[in-house]
């Protein structure tokens, strides 16, 4: 058997770069060695850069039907005292989104595979057991879980979505870097119809001793996290009347019999970045090029940005459209942007968690102070995540700050779309000024889209903040170049004449 793109993984990250892919009418092939969906929950987070994502797939209106709002962050003492409180605006934000969402990964990753589309085929009980490049493209050898028959799977491209275990990491010789942050955590997952009567949003227990968060993830949905003590592990709390204690502050007046104890996990949390994304023909997605503690909530979310910054360039490569050097854009840009969000969860999570009374005795004294500082509140819960590093698809001046590198706002157009809907998965030239015939003509022919601003509208006034006239803005919503000059500019447009293929011929075996 052969296919231009095979994916090992059927989590977040494989499906979402299955489905951009798709879209673009490049035939993949999602293995997995799990039948069906993996019941368990995982993630619960994601912002409203990574809900952009779901959105250009389509999926924003369901996602919405079946996730939960957060409303912003509470730091509380020992004894669940409130040191500070940060609290959300509601509503959307740059993105169109709202910025924290919480939900439930099983049902994500169903929306993921029911809004597959193109030609993809999801192929489960098919368990990886070697891939192995050469000169022609990569062999990824398969055992089906159920008949142990094995297979030989010829592939252009392999994207490993495999996890923190990859097997394809291991085949292309990466290794992990250690961050030098690991913790024991005990995390719960509860379903119950009675009212916690919690305030809505996260609230982080800062106990050097005992480390606890807690959050709602759904209607009837409820996670809590604890940090392990050196002598505990899962086995610990097996027994429920152990557990009982950890979760009494906020279900002491709820019988056991209305909390469905849905998993009792550990977990151990640690920062770790792969030394190398990609090998020739094979790539590193999501937990395998990179862990993260969950401080900030990007575990998942880093992820299907590795998926959204890949799958357009490879279908362009696939397409002739764009050179293959462009590929190595993605741990360019990719690589530095984790590790920067890596380690802001590390200094995060010791701030919260760690320094002994001491540590506790700062927390009392800080906290509250910097909650009633003007402009901190929406620093701490802003979601705009760093801007990419320089590359050839990302031109950034090397002194002083540039819109290249960072997203364009989605914003509503004057005719009631938004920018990803406008773009549809190709360039687009966002301009404050009207263009000439021949410059037109240079847009039209490069496969790009033109997008006027209107005076005021958010567009425009993100260019004049940016000191540009203009914006080259690639696929992924991700800006290549802006500037003063529309000249320059038109001759940074690649000529990417791609359009989504919206037919849904997807399999599911």
């Amino acid at each position: 058997m052969s296919v231009p793109v095979v994916i090992v993984g059927a989590g977040p990250t494989g499906l979402t770069a299955a489905s951009l892919l798709g879209r673009y009418g490049v035939e993949c092939l999602v293995l997995d060695r799990w039948k069906a969906v993996f019941p368990q929950p995982r993630a619960v987070h994601l912002d409203d850069e990574v809900y952009r994502t779901l959105g250009r797939l389509g999926l924003a209106d369901v996602f919405a039907a079946t996730s939960w709002p957060c409303y912003g962050l509470r730091l509380l003492d020992p004894s669940q005292r409130v040191l500070a409180e940060f609290r959300r605006a509601a509503g959307a934000g740059r993105h169109g989104y709202p910025e924290a969402n919480m939900f439930d990964q099983p049902d994500l990753e169903r929306l993921l595979r029911a809004g597959l589309s193109g030609p993809v085929t999801l192929r489960g009980g098919s368990e990886v057991v070697s891939v192995a490049q050469s000169a022609h493209g990569v062999r990824v050898d398969v055992i089906d879980t159920v008949t142990r028959q094995r297979e030989t799977i010829d592939a252009e491209y392999v994207l490993g979505c495999d996890g923190a275990n990859s097997l394809t990491r291991t085949a292309i010789g990466a290794t992990m870097e250690d961050l030098r942050f690991e913790q024991r955590w005990l995390v719960v997952d509860i379903a119950t119809t009675a009212d916690l009567g919690a305030w809505e949003g996260v609230h982080q227990v800062c106990d050097p001793h005992r480390a606890a968060t807690y959050m709602r993830i759904g209607k009837t949905r409820y996670r809590w996290e604890f940090r392990l003590l050196p002598d505990e592990n899962r086995e610990t709390f097996r027994d429920h009347s152990r557990m009982r204690p950890l979760l009494a502050p906020w279900t002491k007046d709820i019988p056991d019999s209305d909390l469905d104890v849905l998993r009792v996990a550990e977990y151990t949390f640690r920062a770790q970045v792969a030394d190398r994304w990609r090998q020739g023909r094979v790539f590193l997605l999501g937990d395998a090029a990179h862990l993260t503690p969950p401080f900030v909530g990007q575990g998942m979310g880093a992820g299907i940005r590795d998926a959204a910054n890949l799958a357009w360039k490879l279908a362009g490569v696939r397409a002739g459209s764009l050179p293959e050097p462009a590929l190595d854009t993605y741990q360019t840009e990719r690589k530095p942007h984790a590790r920067t969000m890596i380690r802001l969860a590390v200094v995060i999570g010791k701030a919260m968690t760690e320094g002994g009374r001491p540590g506790e005795l700062i927390r009392r004294v800080l906290a509250p102070r910097l909650a009633r500082t003007p402009g901190f509140s929406g620093r701490v819960l802003d979601s705009e995540s760093p801007p990419l590093h320089r590359s050839d698809m990302v031109t950034r001046p090397r002194l002083g700050r540039s819109l290249a590198g960072r997203l364009s706002p989605n914003a509503v157009l004057a005719d009631g779309r938004r920018l990803d809907e406008a773009a549809a998965g190709r360039f687009a030239l966002v301009t404050r000024e009207e263009l000439r015939a021949p410059q037109r003509a240079v847009v039209q022919r490069r496969g790009a889209v033109l997008v006027h601003t209107e005076p005021s509208g958010e567009l425009h006034r993100w260019l004049r903040a940016g000191r540009a006239r203009a914006a080259v803005v690639r696929p992924d919503g991700t800006v290549l170049a802006a500037g003063r000059s529309l000249t320059r500019l038109l001759a940074k447009l690649p000529q990417f004449d791609l359009d989504l293929n919206e037919e849904s011929t997807h399999e599911h075996i």
